[in-house]
This record gives C-alpha cells, structure tokens and sequence, in this order.
C-alpha cells in the first residue's frame, strides 16, 4: 500500500506542475496592453499617420494651437 501512496503523490505533483508550466508558457506569449498599444503607435507611425498630441491649447504668441503644458 506505501509504494501506491506515494505513486499516486507523485502522480498529482507532476499534474500539478504541467498546469502550472502551461499557464506559464501561455503567459509569456501574450502581449499585454501597453505593448499592444506601442505597436498600434509604432504601426501607426511607420504609416504616416499624425501623432497622437493629445490635449491642444491656444498660444498667442506663436498663432498656433500648441500640445497642452502638463502642470505638476
């Protein structure tokens, strides 16, 4: 009865360590959403799109409208 014991013991630790090696190798292979994002940009870019320059104000001086000034 011992040997089956640790037989089936050793049975469940390999088990449990394939579902966790696969959760990591599936883990590695997705991208997450900031690199998803980067892409998008860089794809973006490379196509001639214009960049994104998020907020735009006035400037009076320069006639234009220029990217908002972040205050810290």
């Amino acid at each position: 009865m011992p040997p089956f014991i640790i037989l089936a013991a050793a049975g469940v630790g390999l088990y449990a360590g394939y579902k966790l090696f696969s959760k990591l190798i599936a883990q590695a292979q997705t991208e997450s959403p900031s690199e998803v994002e980067r892409r998008r940009r860089e794809t973006a870019a490379a196509k001639g799109a214009p960049k994104d320059l998020g907020e735009l104000e006035w400037d009076e001086k320069a006639g234009a409208y220029k990217p908002r000034q972040r205050q810290s």
